[in-house]
C-alpha cells in the first residue's frame, strides 16, 4: 500500500513514545475537566501559569502538546518547570494547525520533536515542535527573571491608565447587585481556585467551623468549596469554569458579565433555567465579591487564593491591577488574606508533651483509685489472686 507524505505504519509500542487518546479544548481549564489520566493535552496556552499546570499534574496527563510558546519569557511563569519536574512530557511552539489536525479523543504519537494523529494502521504527521525538558525549562526561568522590571513598569503604566475605566468599581457600588444573602455582621470567606487554595482551606478549617462565615465562591472557587465538604451561598463569576454541580447546589448565583451584558456561562445557566442576577464591570470577579461583601456590611472579609502580587496577575492575563488596587483600598479595614497560611505553621507533637500527658493520665488513674473504695478492693482481690496463682505454681514446679 502506497504511503502519503508524513505518514509511518504504526508499531505496537514505540521506544521513547508516549501514545494515549488526545483531548483538545484551547482553553487549559475547560481541558482538564474531561482529561483523564494517560491522556495526551492537545492545549494552545501562551506562557502556562502555574494553576493550570498544577491541574494537568493532577489530572496526569501522559503529555502535553502547545500550540503556543509555554513561557514567553516575559515574566517567570512556573507552568512549564512544574510540567517538565512532574515527569510530563512537553512538546513546545507546534503551530497553531494542531488544534484542528486532532481530533478529541482520537489516538495520538508524541515521539520526539513531533506529533502524529493514528488513523488505521498508520501514523500522520501533524505537526513538529520543541522538546521541553526540565533543563531547558529551568533556563527560561532564570532568563525570564531578568526581564521582571520591565514588565512591572508596562504593568504599573497599564495600571495608571485602567483607573479610569475602572473607577466606577470603586465610586459607584450603589450599583453592586441586591442579593438576598445576608452579609451584614457576617464573616465572609471569598474563594478563588488560585494558589495554594487547598491547603489554605485545610488550614482554616477549625476557624470555619467555629464561626461559619458566609461561603463565597468566585467562578471554579465555588467546587473547591464543594470538594472541601462546603456549600457556597454565592456563586459570583462569569460562570464559565464552575461545574452543573455547584450550579445546582442551591447558591445565589451572581454573573459578572462584560459591557453589554455578555458572560461565556449565561447560556448554561439559562439551559438550566437557574434564576441569576446580571452585573456588569470591568473589574476581576473576586474584586465583584469582595466589594459586594464590604458594602452588605461583612464584620470580617478572609480570602482564599485570590491574586495579588505581578506574577499572579499576569498568569491570569491581566495587563494591569487597577480595579484590585482599588478595592483593596476600599476594603482594605476588614481584609484577611489567607493567602500561604498553610505554610505559616505546623503543629508539632514534642516528646516532652507526649511524657507529660502519660504522666497525667497516670496521676488520673492513681488519684481514682485512692478515692473509689469499691475499685481499690477489686484490685487488691485481684492482686491477691493474682499471688496466690503465682504461689500455687511453684509448688508444683519445685
Amino acid at each position: 500500500m502506497r504511503r502519503l507524505k508524513g505518514e509511518a505504519t504504526v508499531k505496537p509500542s514505540v521506544d521513547g513514545a508516549i501514545i494515549g487518546p488526545a483531548r483538545v479544548d484551547r482553553r487549559t481549564k475547560n481541558l482538564l475537566a474531561r482529561l483523564q489520566p494517560g491522556e495526551v493535552a492537545i492545549i494552545n496556552h501562551r506562557d502556562i501559569d502555574r494553576v493550570a499546570a498544577e491541574g494537568l499534574v493532577q489530572r496526569q496527563a501522559s503529555a502535553v502538546v502547545n500550540a503556543a510558546p509555554s513561557t514567553t519569557g516575559r515574566y517567570p511563569n512556573l507552568g512549564p518547570m512544574l510540567l517538565c519536574s512532574a515527569g510530563i512530557r512537553v512538546l513546545d511552539e507546534v503551530g497553531p494547525d494542531v488544534m484542528g489536525a486532532i481530533v478529541e479523543g482520537q489516538r495520538v504519537v508524541v515521539e520526539g520533536d513531533r506529533v502524529y494523529r493514528i488513523e488505521g494502521d498508520r501514523r500522520v504527521e501533524v505537526g513538529r515542535g520543541r522538546v521541553l525538558d526540565l533543563g531547558t525549562a529551568e533556563e527560561l526561568l532564570d532568563r525570564s527573571k531578568q526581564s521582571i522590571s520591565l514588565e512591572l513598569e508596562r504593568f504599573a503604566s497599564n495600571t495608571i491608565g485602567y483607573m479610569k475605566d475602572e473607577r466606577d468599581v470603586l465610586l459607584e457600588a450603589t450599583r453592586l447587585p441586591d442579593v438576598k444573602t445576608d452579609f451584614h455582621g457576617r464573616h465572609v470567606l471569598v474563594v478563588v481556585r488560585g494558589y495554594d487554595y487547598r491547603e489554605d482551606l485545610a488550614a482554616l478549617r477549625s476557624y470555619i467551623r467555629e464561626v461559619k462565615p458566609v461561603f463565597v465562591g468566585v467562578d471554579g472557587g465555588a467546587d473547591a468549596l464543594i470538594d472541601s465538604g462546603l456549600r457556597p451561598d454565592v456563586i459570583i463569576g462569569d460562570m464559565d469554569s464552575v461545574t452543573t454541580e455547584a450550579l445546582l447546589s442551591g447558591a445565589e448565583l451572581v454573573v459578572h458579565a462584560y459591557e453589554g451584558g455578555v458572560a461565556p456561562g449565561l447560556e448554561r445557566l439559562q439551559a438550566l433555567k437557574l434564576p441569576a442576577l446580571i452585573f456588569e464591570a470591568t473589574g476581576t470577579s473576586e474584586d465583584i465579591a469582595m466589594l459586594l461583601a464590604f458594602e452588605r456590611g461583612a464584620e470580617l472579609i478572609v480570602a482564599v487564593g485570590t491574586h495579588t502580587n505581578l506574577v499572579e496577575l499576569l498568569d491570569k492575563g491581566r495587563k494591569g491591577m487597577a480595579s484590585t488596587f482599588l478595592v483593596r483600598l476600599r476594603v482594605g479595614p476588614i481584609l484577611v488574606d489567607a493567602k500561604g497560611v498553610s505554610r505559616l505553621y505546623h503543629s508539632r507533637v514534642r516528646r516532652v508533651d507526649l511524657v507529660f500527658l502519660l504522666a497525667a493520665a497516670l496521676l488520673t488513674m492513681a488519684i481514682v483509685i485512692a478515692l473509689a473504695e469499691p475499685l481499690r478492693v477489686e484490685l487488691s482481690l485481684r492482686w491477691t489472686q493474682l499471688l496466690n496463682a503465682w504461689y500455687s505454681l511453684r509448688q508444683a514446679i519445685f
